[in-house]
C-alpha cells in the first residue's frame, strides 16, 4: 500500500457560473516533490486554497496520513503542518519583512512581544536556504522578487512539513529560480512533502517526481515524471500541440517611437539612483527587450516612462512630444499602453467588475459615456468582444468581480485591455508571468504581431527563454545603468548572464560609467 501523506479525493468546488474543481483526486506521497499542472482558470490554486482551508469542498474528503481530516480554515491546516506559499502575497504592505513572518504565530513572553530570539531564527532561514531580504525593510519598499522570498521564509518559520508553492518561481530570476530549485531538493531531503503549482513544464521536469493535470477543473491523469516530456504535458494541459512563435525578420524602420535621454530615477530603498543616466530609443517595427536581474533598476525605469514615479532629470520623449512632466493619462493619450509587472498595484481595480476594469481607458471617450453619464450597453459590449477574442475565462462573464479570477486570466484582461488601446507603445513588464503554455504562445504572438504593425514594444521580462524567442534587440541592465546592447541571434543565455551579474561591460558603456564618476 502506497505511503500518502495526503489524499484528497473526490474534491468538487463550484463557485457562481463556474466549477472550478469536478470529481478532482490529488495523492502526495510523503518525501516527494508532486508538480500541479494546467491552464489559468483550470482550477490548481483552487484545490490547493481547499487543502490550506481558505476554501471549503462541496463534495470530497482530504486525509492525511490516511486519517480524514476536517480543514476549516489556515489555522486548521497550520496545526497539521500544511504551509502554502500564495501566488498573490498574502503580506501586509505597511509592515516590515520580519512583522510579516512572524503574523498570526507571534513569539510572547507575559502577554508581550519578544523577537530577539526569532529575528536571529529568520536570519539563519534566510542565510541557510539563500533567501536574503532586509528583515527590517517595509514590504511597499521591496521588489516583488523580494516578496516572494518573504512567503517562502513565512512557511519555513513555521516548520511546516506540508509545503505547497503556488507558482513560487513566477517572478523570479533565472538565477532565483535555480536556487529555490536546490531549496525544495534539500527540504525534501529534511523530510517535508511538497506539492507545486507551476506554468513552467522545464521546472516541473526538474525538480518534480510526480505531475497531475488538471484542465477545465477536471483531473486528465497523474504521471511520474521520468516516464513523459515537456511536449506530452503540454499536449495533456491544453488538449492541443504547442508550435511555439515564429518572430520572423522585423521591419525597423528609422522612426523614433520613444526616446530617452540621460535618465535618473532615484531609489526608495537607498541613497543610490535607482535609474542612473539611463539612454535609449525604440524605433516602430522592433521589439526591444531589457534584461536583467530584478532590482537592477528597471521597475523604477518603467515607473518613471509611464508616470508612475518622478524622474530625477533626463528627458523622455514619445511620438516627438516630451512626455516627462505629463500626467499617466496624458501618456495614454499620446500614445502609450502599459502592461504592469504588478497586475494587482497598477493594473487592476480589484474590487471592480471586469467590464469596468477592461474600460479604465476608454470610458471617459464619446459612445462609452455621454454628459457624464456610463453607458452601460457600450461598456458591456465592448467588454465581451475583448473577452471573446483574448479567451479571458471567468464565472459570470463581464459581470465577474475582477478579484475572484484567477491570476492567469486577471493577466490576460490587463492585455486584452491595453492591447485595444491601439498606442504605438507598447510597455509590457512581465507580461507572462503566471501564464500558461498556451497562453504564453498566444501573448508571444500579440506582441510579435504589435510589431508588425509598426508599432514599438519596450519588453521589460526576467525569462531569458522569452528574452531571446521574441525580441528584436536586448539591452541589459545592472545597477541602474545599461551595461549592453545585444542581437539574440548572435548571443547566449551564458553571455547575457554575465553582464546580467555585471561581470562584463560592453566598451561603449565603460565610457559612459567613467563620464558619469568624473
Amino acid at each position: 500500500m502506497e505511503n500518502y501523506i495526503i489524499e484528497m479525493n473526490n474534491i468538487r468546488k463550484e463557485f457562481p457560473g463556474v466549477v472550478a474543481n469536478d470529481d478532482v483526486t490529488l495523492k502526495l506521497k510523503k518525501g516527494e516533490i508532486h508538480a500541479l499542472l494546467g491552464e489559468n482558470g483550470a482550477g490548481k490554486s483552487t484545490l490547493m486554497s481547499i487543502l490550506f482551508g481558505l476554501y471549503i469542498p462541496d463534495k470530497g474528503e482530504i486525509r492525511k496520513n490516511g486519517e480524514v481530516v476536517n480543514i476549516k480554515n489556515p489555522n486548521d491546516a497550520n496545526d497539521l503542518g500544511i504551509g502554502m506559499v500564495h501566488q498573490h502575497f498574502k503580506l501586509v504592505e505597511v509592515f516590515t519583512v520580519l512583522e510579516n513572518i512572524i503574523l498570526g504565530a507571534e513569539p510572547t513572553n507575559l502577554g508581550f512581544l519578544t523577537t530577539k530570539e526569532t529575528r536571529q531564527k529568520v536570519i539563519e532561514l534566510s542565510e541557510k536556504f539563500n533567501l536574503k531580504v532586509d528583515i527590517d525593510a517595509k514590504i511597499e519598499d521591496i521588489s516583488v522578487g523580494m516578496q516572494q522570498r518573504v512567503e517562502i521564509l513565512k512557511m519555513l518559520y513555521r516548520e511546516n512539513e506540508i509545503l505547497i508553492f503556488d507558482e513560487p518561481t513566477a517572478v523570479l530570476t533565472p538565477q532565483e529560480i535555480d536556487e529555490l530549485m536546490k531549496i525544495m531538493r534539500v527540504l525534501i531531503k529534511e523530510g517535508k512533502s511538497i506539492l507545486f503549482i507551476s506554468h513552467k513544464l522545464n521546472e516541473i521536469m526538474a525538480v518534480s517526481d510526480t505531475v497531475t493535470v488538471l484542465r477545465k477543473g477536471k483531473g486528465i491523469g497523474t504521471v511520474n515524471v521520468k516516464n513523459t516530456n515537456v511536449n506530452q504535458l503540454s499536449e495533456m494541459m491544453v488538449g492541443r500541440k504547442i508550435k511555439g512563435v515564429e518572430k520572423g525578420k522585423s521591419k525597423v524602420s528609422d522612426e523614433i517611437i520613444l526616446e530617452v535621454k540621460n535618465l535618473v530615477i532615484p531609489s526608495k530603498l537607498h541613497k543610490n539612483n535607482a535609474v542612473n543616466n539611463v539612454s535609449f530609443d525604440v524605433k516602430a517595427g522592433e521589439i526591444l527587450c531589457i534584461a536583467g536581474i530584478e532590482g537592477n533598476g528597471q521597475s523604477e525605469l518603467v515607473y518613471g516612462l509611464t508616470g508612475l514615479e518622478k524622474i530625477t532629470s533626463g528627458q523622455v520623449n514619445l511620438l516627438g512630444n516630451d512626455i516627462t512632466h505629463k500626467s499617466i493619462r496624458e501618456r495614454n493619450l499620446t500614445g502609450m499602453s502599459h502592461i504592469p509587472e504588478d497586475r494587482h498595484k497598477f493594473g487592476l481595480v480589484l474590487d471592480f467588475k471586469l467590464k469596468y476594469n477592461l474600460t479604465l481607458k476608454k470610458y471617459f471617450q464619446e459612445g462609452f459615456q455621454n454628459h457624464g453619464f456610463i453607458n452601460e450597453e457600450m461598456i458591456k459590449n465592448h467588454a465581451n468582444r475583448l473577452i471573446k477574442t483574448y479567451d479571458i475565462r471567468s464565472g459570470r462573464g463581464a459581470n465577474t468581480i475582477a478579484r475572484s479570477m484567477s491570476g492567469g486570466n486577471q493577466q490576460k484582461a490587463i492585455i486584452a485591455r491595453e492591447i485595444d488601446c491601439d498606442s504605438m507603445l507598447l510597455v509590457a513588464v512581465q507580461p507572462t508571468r503566471g501564464l500558461d503554455v498556451g497562453a504564453i504562445e498566444n501573448i508571444h504572438k500579440t506582441l510579435v504581431e504589435e510589431r508588425n504593425k509598426n508599432k514599438a514594444v519596450l519588453l521589460i521580462s526576467l525569462e531569458l527563454e522569452e528574452v531571446l524567442d521574441i525580441s528584436d534587440r536586448i539591452l541589459v541592465m545592472y545597477n541602474g545603468r545599461i551595461v549592453a546592447e545585444l542581437d539574440p541571434d548572435k548571443t547566449t543565455y551564458q553571455e547575457i548572464g554575465l553582464y546580467m551579474v555585471g561581470a562584463k561591460i560592453q566598451d561603449k558603456y565603460k565610457v559612459v560609467e567613467a563620464e558619469n564618476n568624473v
